[in-house]
C-alpha cells in the first residue's frame, strides 16, 4: 500500500503515521503537512531517519495548491489518501474563520479533485463530531444518521467538507469514505487543546482556565483508538458512507481536569472560571455501532488508563513540550485566556 497522509506532522496525523509503520511492514507513506504552528517534523524524526527515501517520504505542502497535490500524487503514485490536513481549534477559528475555509473546504476540494483525475482508488476524509452540533443531557449519542448541525466556523468548515466528499461519491462515484470521531488525547497533542494545557499548567503550579461552568461534555477517544478506526476505514469501510468512532467515555470539563490535578498531586485550587467561549456546545456523545459491525471497530483504552499513560508521556517527554512552544502558543494564551479571566 502507498498511502498519501495529509497532516501527518500533526497530533492525529504523526500517531497514524506511527500506527502504520508499527502494523504494517509494507506500508510505503508519503507524508504531505503545510506546518503550520502546530505541524511538527520532529515528532517523526525517527521513521525519517530509518525509513526516509525507502518507505517515508515528507513534502511540504499546502492541500489547497492545486499544481503541488497533481505533482505529488503523479510522482509518488499512491494508491491511498487519508485525510487529515485541517486547521482544528474552536477557539482561532472564532477569531479568525478564514484559514479554516481555505484549508478545510477549499484544500479538499482540491484534494478530492486532484485524487479523482488521477483515479486514486481510495480516499479517507478524517472529520470530527462537531459537525453535528450539541447534545442535551438526555439525548442519545450521535448516528451516523445524525443532521448535521455546526455551531462554530471550525465545525461549518468541516461540515462543508464532509458534504464536499459526500457530493464527490454521490455525483461522480468517488470511492471516498468519512470518518467522525470525538475527542482525542494522546501523545504529541498541541498545547492549546485541554489535556496537554492543563498538564503544563498545573505541572508548573499555574491557574487552571476552565470555560464557563466546567460542565461541558465531551466522549473522549485515545488517538491510537482513533487511529485504527481510520485504517480500518480504508482498508474495508463502505464507499460513500461516514463511520462514527468514540471512547465510549464521556465525560465534563471539570472532571477531566480534576482526574489531571490528581494525577499530578497538584491541589485543585489552581482552578480558575473564565468567560464562557461563545457558542460553546454543551455535550458531545458518539454512537459507534456501525463500525462495530462494519469494521469490527472497539476502542482499547479506558478513558482512566489513557489518560494515566498520556501524562507520563508528557512526562517523560518534557524537551518536546518546550521545543514546540512558540510565540503562536504565547499568542494563543494572552488571546483566549487573557481577556476572559
Amino acid at each position: 500500500m502507498r498511502l498519501l497522509v495529509t497532516g501527518g506532522c500533526g497530533f492525529i496525523g504523526t500517531n497514524y503515521i506511527r500506527h502504520l509503520f508499527e502494523t504494517d511492514n509494507d506500508a510505503v507513506v508519503v507524508n504531505v503537512d503545510k506546518l503550520t504552528y502546530a505541524g511538527n517534523p520532529l515528532n517523526l524524526l525517527d521513521i525519517e531517519e530509518i525509513q526516509g527515501g525507502t518507505r517515508y517520504f515528507f513534502e511540504q505542502a499546502d492541500i489547497a495548491d492545486p499544481a503541488a497535490m497533481r505533482r505529488i500524487l503523479e510522482e509518488y503514485a499512491v494508491d491511498s489518501i487519508v485525510n487529515f490536513a485541517a486547521e482544528t481549534h474552536v477557539d482561532r477559528s472564532i477569531n479568525d474563520p478564514a484559514p479554516f475555509i481555505t484549508t478545510n473546504v477549499m484544500g479538499t476540494q482540491n484534494l478530492l479533485s486532484a485524487a479523482r483525475a488521477l483515479n486514486v482508488p481510495r480516499f479517507v476524509h478524517v472529520s470530527t463530531d462537531e459537525v453535528y452540533g450539541d447534545l442535551g443531557p438526555q439525548d442519545p449519542r450521535f448516528t451516523e444518521e445524525t443532521p448535521l448541525r455546526p455551531s462554530s466556523p471550525y465545525s461549518a468548515s468541516k461540515a462543508a467538507a464532509d458534504m464536499l466528499a459526500h457530493a464527490f461519491f454521490r455525483t461522480y462515484g468517488y470511492p471516498v469514505c468519512i470518518t467522525r470521531c470525538s475527542n482525542n488525547y494522546g501523545p504529541y497533542q498541541f498545547p492549546e487543546k485541554l489535556i496537554p494545557l492543563m498538564f503544563k499548567l498545573a505541572s508548573a503550579d499555574e491557574p487552571l482556565p476552565v470555560y464557563g461552568d466546567g460542565m461541558n461534555v465531551r466522549d473522549w477517544i485515545h488517538v491510537e483508538d482513533h487511529c485504527r478506526g481510520v485504517h480500518l476505514t480504508l482498508l474495508n469501510g463502505v464507499p460513500g458512507r461516514a463511520y462514527n468512532f468514540g471512547g465510549d467515555a464521556e465525560r465534563t470539563n471539570m472532571q477531566v481536569v480534576r482526574a489531571m490535578l490528581a494525577l499530578l498531586g497538584r491541589s485543585e485550587s489552581l482552578i480558575r472560571y473564565v468567560k464562557d467561549r461563545p457558542g460553546h456546545d454543551r455535550r458531545y456523545a458518539m454512537d459507534f455501532s456501525l463500525a462495530q459491525r462494519e469494521l469490527g471497530y472497539e476502542p482499547k483504552h479506558t478513558f482512566e488508563d489513557g489518560l494515566a499513560g498520556t501524562v507520563r508521556w508528557y512526562q517523560a517527554n518534557r524537551e518536546w513540550m518546550a521545543g514546540i512552544e512558540s510565540g503562536a502558543y504565547r499568542d494563543f494564551m494572552n488571546t483566549w485566556y487573557g481577556d476572559r479571566a
